[in-house]
């Protein structure tokens, strides 16, 4: 019976997605103990620490299927950590009491933790897949779309002409700088963890360094300098990406909503049948995947400032802090999945209508561009002047329902430098550009593989 929104048979893959219900789900959890677990025994094994046939034994018995789930429920609401759990029941698996050195000299936050970054490894992949492909989507519309003018917004009025490929490319650049945070963070966050007790491995009477060494080396990942138990910044550091990550992607859809709206009718989602409809309203085309990204987002971003709460942990070993990520790290990573899902849905299938786009720039009658006409005739007649008198030309422009154009022709001061040909070529939004398309072209050429 779920009754998580991330794991509901209705709404799971709305807000997330099966591969990263997978990594975080308790039989990978504790497939990443065994893994260690073995890893471990492997290390020592080959040290002289344990016996090379207890070492053999216990690798044999770290497969998910010999342990019993309900078993290490039970044990672990006794306990209240679910490692000795599994200890035990790898214990019990050994023949000839071999298992007694499973587990030697480490301590369960080792494990934990360690298995906690195995998993934020295999997250993280599937995060970058996702970036990639959003990235490689958005970039299609940029090209495509690299000359297609549009209206630029200010507090939600038309400002000055850009173009939609400016737009989107502005959203690329963005993912492309989380493409290389996350190639930034991996050396620091991907470290084990293998310290003992209270961090200083005085368990292990000899080779202790050399396991810890080698049990990194065994599982890829980087061997910590000192022990990190109650020094939870990377941690919170993924989830602070991930909150950057959702809110880009929650600004996508922003944008997306704010255009599919009736009046604006720029975009529109991915159409399929039946898709953002509405019980009553059958003329109705709703922004589905872009509520759901927001919804998401917004929720990643709670989570992320749980984890940097969690960072506020008491001496060697913490009492609560450290629980705070069992539940924030996995819905973090759960709803980003679903956003991202959602964005490369948005992303790949958006549709684009670069007629509305032109006739929303031509509404103003012309005022779009008003900043346009009064950098034409600053050399003429003065940069603070010229906009006073466009200021008031607009403000008529507005009262007679007329043509920014015609106004401008018909102003004694404005026509003794500019002809009307030439106040034409000012008030027309495509020749009022700037530099989108050398920007767009910029952003395009920065892409990483």
């Amino acid at each position: 019976m779920a009754a998580s929104i991330v794991d509901s048979l209705i709404f799971g893959n709305i807000f997330s997605t099966d591969a990263m219900r997978k990594v975080w789900s308790d039989e990978n959890r504790t497939q990443k103990y065994l893994d260690i677990e073995a890893a471990l025994a492997r290390v020592q094994g080959r040290l002289g620490i344990i016996p090379a046939e207890a070492a053999a034994e216990i690798v044999r018995n770290c497969r998910l299927d010999r342990i019993d789930m309900e078993k290490l429920r039970i044990k672990t609401e006794r306990i209240g950590y679910p490692v000795l759990g599994v200890v035990s029941q790898l214990v019990e698996l050994c023949d000839d009491k071999l298992g007694e050195f499973c587990h030697w000299g480490a301590t369960t936050q080792d494990i934990t933790d360690t298995a906690t970054v195995l998993q934020i490894r295999e997250a993280l992949d599937i995060v970058a897949a996702d970036l990639k492909d959003i990235s490689a989507a958005l970039a299609d519309l940029a090209r495509r779309h690299r000359d297609t003018p549009m209206v630029g917004r200010s507090n939600l009025q038309q400002a000055v002409p850009v173009t939609f490929g400016y737009k989107m490319a502005g959203l690329l650049a963005a993912i492309e700088r989380h493409r290389a945070r996350l190639l930034e963070l991996r050396p620091r966050v991907l470290v084990g963890e293998f310290a003992g007790a209270a961090g200083t491995l005085a368990s292990l009477e000899k080779g202790a360094m050399e396991t810890q060494e080698g049990l990194m080396r065994e599982l890829g990942l980087g061997q910590p300098l000192i022990a990190w138990h109650t020094q939870r910044d990377t941690i919170a550091e993924v989830g602070c990406f991930l909150g950057l990550v959702t809110g880009t992607l929650g600004k996508l859809a922003m944008d997306v909503k704010l255009m599919m709206q009736t009046e604006v009718g720029e975009v529109y989602e991915p159409y399929a049948h039946g898709r953002g409809s509405s019980s009553t309203m059958p003329q109705k085309r709703n922004p589905i995947s872009s509520a759901y990204i927001h919804g998401a987002s917004a929720m990643v971003r709670q989570q992320a400032a749980a984890l940097l709460e969690a960072i506020v942990a008491d001496h060697e070993r913490s009492t609560g802090p450290w629980q705070i990520e069992w539940i924030a790290l996995p819905e973090a990573f759960m709803l980003t999945a679903g956003a991202l899902a959602q964005a490369k849905s948005v992303a790949g299938g958006l549709e684009v209508d670069a007629a509305r786009m032109r006739a929303n720039l031509d509404m103003t009658r012309g005022l779009v561009v008003s900043e346009a006409v009064m950098m034409g005739l600053a050399p003429y007649i003065g940069r603070e002047y010229a906009h006073d008198l466009v200021y008031d030309i607009c403000r008529e422009v507005i009262a007679q329902d007329r043509t920014l154009l015609d106004l401008l022709a018909e102003n004694e001061e404005i026509a003794r430098h500019l002809d009307r040909a030439a106040l034409a070529k000012l008030c027309d939004p495509a020749n009022y550009l700037g530099l989108s398309g050398l920007m767009v072209d910029r952003v395009l050429a920065s892409l990483q593989p």
